[in-house]
């Protein structure tokens, strides 16, 4: 995740990249392809080895100790049934009393990723505009850009981010 959950910008210090961790994460999107989890195929296709599907990146979160949405030692992960993943709202800092929503995400690929990388995250931002929106005044969007290096320090993805808040709550 590009941002914990008070805003404040964070890093993945070592995200090691594993042949079941690739594969896992292939089943978990519903995707069969062989080239995510068999090393005999893999070797026939261009990449000649297993790699990572295009989002994989995404995962790093699980090694944030701070991600928002892993539960601390002793909480209850379900939470109630009012709050079924234990996470509860937090009034919001923006200002203006509308809401907020991650609206893009897009990957570019310097390389193909695969097990035995090692990378590291590195979270900066990006671009800032607004919009006038018809239904909840203005429109503010953000873009952050994270970008992952490998063991060698060489750049392998770069991810950009673009979440909007709505100055107030969308009119009926």
């Amino acid at each position: 995740c590009s941002f914990n959950r008070k805003g404040a910008l964070m890093a993945v210090n070592k995200f090691p990249v594993e042949g079941s961790h690739i594969m896992m994460f292939a089943r978990s999107i519903a995707d069969d392809n062989q080239i995510y989890y068999d090393e005999d195929y893999a070797a026939s296709t261009e990449p000649g080895r297993v790699i990572a599907p295009p989002t994989f990146a995404q995962s790093s979160a699980q090694f944030d100790p701070d991600y928002f949405l892993r539960p601390k030692t002793g909480e209850d992960w379900f939470g109630s049934g009012k709050e079924a993943t234990g996470i509860k709202r937090e009034a919001s800092s923006g200002g203006g009393g509308g809401g907020g929503l991650h609206a893009e995400q897009h990957f570019e690929y310097h390389r193909h990723i695969g097990p035995g990388d090692v990378l590291t995250a590195e979270v900066k931002p990006g671009k800032a505009w607004e919009k006038e929106g018809k239904r909840s005044g203005k429109l503010v969007f953000s873009e952050t850009v994270t970008e992952y290096r490998d063991q060698n320090g060489e750049l392998v993805i770069t991810a950009r981010g673009v979440g909007v808040r709505t100055e107030r709550p969308v009119d009926q």
